[in-house]
């Protein structure tokens, strides 16, 4: 999708593209005779996809080329380039994650229907449904107006989020964009630099994590430090560049030994160090405080085998290489993390007594763990991009709740907090397992499971013994929840223990609903008693639909809405009476008022008149109180003498004064 970054690009682009000329003589060039699209990085591109789909078509992204080349013409990016060449490396990003021709066929053409007069019909009618989908889905809200850039910048998120989880491809497009976009970021003001940049960090950078795309992590978060930081990033990468040749040495020699201890007990493997990307170092330096050489001493060697059963075996004969540290064994084969990565880790103490973290995988695994979920178009070929619910279940979270929260600022910052968040799986008591960020407490699980679950909640055993509510749960932790049989209550204290965006809007829904319930009985109650001061008859009234127009010409959803405004003070129940009345008949209104004054009148006692309105030398006088504004004993008053029907007081502040 066009970006900061696209918008800068284009605008001292004279307008020779679709915008200029417009659609119809866009796609009539495009369908005129042509030679075949000779663009070297075209060729590029579709060697990259032959290369892991050889016996796939062409023909879509070719064609797809063809119109970006004409919809583009004339503009140009900051670096002098075409601009056609953004959605190019755009689509070799996603060809070398082994994507499909209709994935890498709209990002060829994302840009177009955003920047230039390109529309879906068109996409759809050129190309195919699932094209013009996935570009809708990556494309910005552009026509609406935003209160502010904040504001845009969350609603755009949350967009491709729910398109995300109609079809997973959505944002592997939009990661593949915004890596471009990182990679030419040079030719912007810093302003601009630093803003994508920002957002890179803390958006694009996790979602890549999430997806298990460690390789686009990784090289997220180094041109988003280098950008942000570049006196930092400059620093370590000195400091890194000193140290290379003597870590190497020692990775040659240890990878040596690991091969040869493999090969004794017929293990075929591939054993190569793990690289250090600058980030992760200014991270564990400035977030944690840690030395460098504590840091860069500590080695990561890969060791990726044939089969399950060879990573175990591989284990076992590395540990008598050398010593493991105690508790520093994960089994990320038996339990994948969240996002499908699956290895075995260890830590031991190598030569010198240094120590190193080794990760032994599979080759599938190892593919998994570089291209996360794209991986599964190589392997699985989901229909229409589409994963097993497992391997997304904390998409389907985020999905879930941005329904539930209203406010694009909330809907961020949870965002934020759910992208960073580790994981603690736990268990049920049928042995189904639960997903919640770490730090989660028992009314997280209570939420996770069920709503009225978690309203209910009073209590919790985990792995068997009683815990407070604020308990934090870890992996492997078997819970259950204690519920009330009564009334759910949740308490206002749950907001400051819960950590998932679930159970906090959950909690917030119950107390709103609770407090919309009060309003609407009071609304509807104090409705009521106004109607009948005023001798309307309320459950004639109540039968019919003078009510419900009421409540839309004061713009209301429903006749509730309209109560629940009164119940708050929004709106005075003396307002709509006024209305009811003026609803009514007239002659049956004036006969509801004459019932009125003369009951009115009948109530009166002798020596009581004071007590009413006396209009100063005329005793006699007849005076009836104004319906539309009921003036009580004490509120300031003014008359007015009508015809026949003598003086009509009325409120000094009311609207027909």
């Amino acid at each position: 999708m066009a970006s900061t970054q696209e918008r800068a690009d284009k605008a001292s682009s004279p307008p020779d593209g679709a915008s200029g000329r417009g659609v119809k003589a866009v796609l009539r060039k495009v369908r005129s005779p042509r030679q075949a699209p000779s663009d070297p990085a075209l060729d590029e591109l579709l060697k990259e996809f032959r290369s892991r789909r050889p016996k796939a078509s062409t023909k879509s992204i070719e064609r797809a080329y063809e119109i970006a080349e004409v919809a583009h013409a004339g503009q140009v990016r900051k670096t002098g380039e075409p601009f056609v060449t953004h959605p190019l490396n755009v689509g070799i990003i996603l060809a070398q994650f082994g994507l499909d021709e209709t994935t890498i066929a709209a990002a060829l053409l994302h840009d177009a229907v955003e920047d230039t007069s390109l529309t879906l019909v068109d996409v759809e009618r050129e190309m195919d449904y699932d094209v013009a989908m996935l570009i809708d889905g990556v494309t910005k809200l552009d026509k609406i107006r935003f209160r502010s850039a904040e504001l845009a910048r969350a609603e755009n998120i949350r967009k491709m989020i729910v398109a995300t989880a109609r079809d997973m491809r959505v944002l592997l497009i939009k990661i593949a964009d915004r890596l471009h976009n990182m990679r030419t970021l040079a030719p912007l003001d810093p302003e601009k630099r630093d803003l994508i940049a920002r957002e890179t960090l803390e958006i694009y950078a996790p979602l890549a994590h999430r997806l298990g795309m460690y390789v686009i992590k990784w090289e997220l978060e180094d041109l988003s430090f280098e950008t942000l930081h570049p006196k930092r990033f400059e620093e370590i990468s000195g400091l890194v560049q000193q140290r290379q040749p003597e870590r190497e040495r020692l990775l040659d020699e240890v990878c040596d030994e690991i091969v040869d201890k493999l090969r004794e007990v017929r293990i075929h493997s591939e054993v190569s160090g793990r690289p250090k990307h600058l980030y992760s170092i200014y991270e564990k330096l400035v977030l944690r405080g840690k030395q460098f050489d504590d840091i860069f001493d500590l080695v990561g060697i890969r060791v990726v085998v044939d089969s399950v059963r060879d990573c175990y075996a591989a284990l076992g004969a590395i540990h008598t290489l050398y010593t493991p540290v105690p508790s520093r064994f994960k089994d990320y084969i038996a339990m994948p993390k969240f996002n499908m990565y699956q290895s075995l880790h260890t830590t031991l103490m190598g030569p010198g007594g240094r120590p190193m973290e080794i990760q032994i995988r599979t080759t599938e695994m190892h593919k998994a763990a570089e291209f996360g979920i794209a991986a599964h178009w190589l392997y699985k070929e989901q229909r229409r991009g589409k994963l097993p619910e497992d391997e997304i279940a904390w998409l389907q979270r985020v999905v879930d709740w941005q329904k539930e929260s209203s406010d694009p600022a909330d809907f961020m910052e949870s965002l934020k907090i759910d992208l960073y968040a580790d994981e603690a799986f736990v268990f049920t008591p049928k042995g189904d397992v639960i997903a919640l960020p770490r730090g989660a407490t028992p009314i997280d699980f209570a939420y996770a499971i069920h709503t009225e679950v978690g309203h209910r909640t009073v209590g919790a055993r985990v792995n068997g013994r009683l815990v407070s509510l604020s308990h934090q749960l870890s992996s492997g932790d078997s819970v259950e929840v204690i519920t009330s049989r009564g009334s759910p209550s949740p308490s206002r204290d749950w907001l400051q223990l819960v950590k998932t965006p679930r159970a906090r809007n959950k909690i917030r829904q119950w107390f709103a609903r609770e407090r919309r319930e009060d309003a609407l009985a009071q609304g509807r109650e104090s409705l009521e008693n106004g109607m009948r001061k005023q001798g309307l008859p309320v459950d004639k009234i109540a039968k019919g639909d003078v009510l419900e127009r009421i409540a839309a010409e004061l713009k209301y959803p429903d006749l509730d809405s309209m109560h629940v405004a009164i119940g708050e003070g929004r709106v005075s129940p003396q307002s709509v009476t006024t209305r009811v009345l003026r609803a009514l008949d007239p002659e049956a209104a004036e006969e509801d008022a004459d019932e009125i004054e003369e009951r009115t009148r009948r109530r009166r006692k002798p020596g009581r008149r004071g007590r009413g309105v006396i209009v100063e030398g005329h005793d006699d006088l007849l005076v009836r109180l104004a319906l539309c504004c009921t003036p009580v004993p004490g509120d300031p008053i003014v008359g007015f003498l009508t015809r026949g029907r003598g003086v009509s007081v009325h409120r000094v502040d009311c609207p027909n004064t």
